[in-house]
This record gives structure tokens, sequence and C-alpha cells, in this order.
């Protein structure tokens, strides 16, 4: 391990309660859109959401923290500008910005599509357990095609949803942008 790793002297608490205020933010909708979408339950719908925003968040600011100091030293002064006093110096900041904000969102809707087929996977135990009776009963070629149409048209569901979810909450934060930055 590197010796010059050691805690920061000064957080950037702004940018550490903007992303508590997005979280906050992002699960209510992605939750009712869960809820509305897939059919689960509140409870389970507000769980997954809670799920999948944290783990991405925490994923996310891991990302972060591994990659600035790989940064060239205009990066990382603008990054540092913008999280502790937000506004950039360089004019063409901003162009980079919007390349970045596109590959985060993509790699949001990735994180959040895989934390949550894993969850569904892991704490469904239909999936994973199968009774005796039900492997007999799906015998036939005609049931067997039909379970694969349906995990398919499942799956495909499961991707519209959270790419909707994604897009709302990603939407609803880039406002709440747009107003503090006025």
């Amino acid at each position: 391990m590197p010796e010059n790793w050691m805690l920061p002297r000064i957080f950037p608490i702004g940018g550490i309660l903007f992303d508590f205020l997005f979280v906050l933010i992002a699960i209510p909708i992605e939750a009712y859109l869960l809820h509305y979408r897939l059919k689960f339950d509140k409870k389970t719908s507000t769980f997954y959401a809670i799920s999948i925003n944290l783990f991405s968040s925490v994923i996310g600011w891991f990302i972060f923290f591994v990659s600035e100091p790989m940064l060239p030293i205009q990066m990382r002064a603008e990054l540092i500008n913008y999280m502790f006093f937000n506004n950039f110096k360089s004019p063409n900041t901003q162009g980079f910005l919007i390349l970045t904000a596109f590959i985060i969102f993509f790699a949001t809707f990735l994180m959040k599509f895989f934390i949550l087929k894993i969850l569904l996977l892991s704490l469904n135990e239909k999936f994973l357990v199968k009774k005796p009776e039900e492997e007999e009963a799906q015998t036939s070629q005609r049931r067997r095609w039909r379970t694969f149409g349906n995990l398919k048209f499942q799956s495909n569901n499961l991707i519209i949803t959270v790419l909707i979810a994604n897009s709302l909450s990603y939407s609803a934060i880039t406002l709440i942008l747009l107003f503090s930055a006025k």
C-alpha cells in the first residue's frame, strides 16, 4: 500500500450532502417505478430502490476516489474548484463535463441493473431452488419455450424499467442542480 494514502484534511461536505440529497430524491422515484412497472409490493420496491441506489453510490464514490489521483493536474484543479466552490475556471471544461455526465449516467444504469438482477436472484428462492414436482412438470418442450419467453420478457421489462427509473431520477437531480446554480 502506498505511503502517501492518508485521510484528507478538508472534506467536500457540500458534495457529500448533495449526493445524500440525490439519493433521497432517487429512491422514491425509482421505488414508485419498480412498484408500478414490475408489480412489486411497496415494501419490496422500496427495499430494492434503496439497495440499488446505495450500492451504486458507494461504488461510484469508490471509483471517483480511485480515479481522481490519476487525473491530470489541470483536471484535478477544475474538479476541486467545482467540488468546493461550485464553479469552473476553464471555459472548455463544460464540454468535458457533458461527456462525463453521459458516461456516469450509463455506468450508473448498468450498475443499477446488475445490482437489481443480483438482488432478485439472490433474494428470491424460487429462482435458486426448484421443487421436484416443478422439474417434472416442466419437461414438455412447449413449456420450456414458454418459460424461456417469459424470462426473456421479464429481463427486457427489467432493463426498460431500470432505464426509465434512472432517467427520471437523473432528470430530477438535473433540475435541482439547475435551480441550485441560480
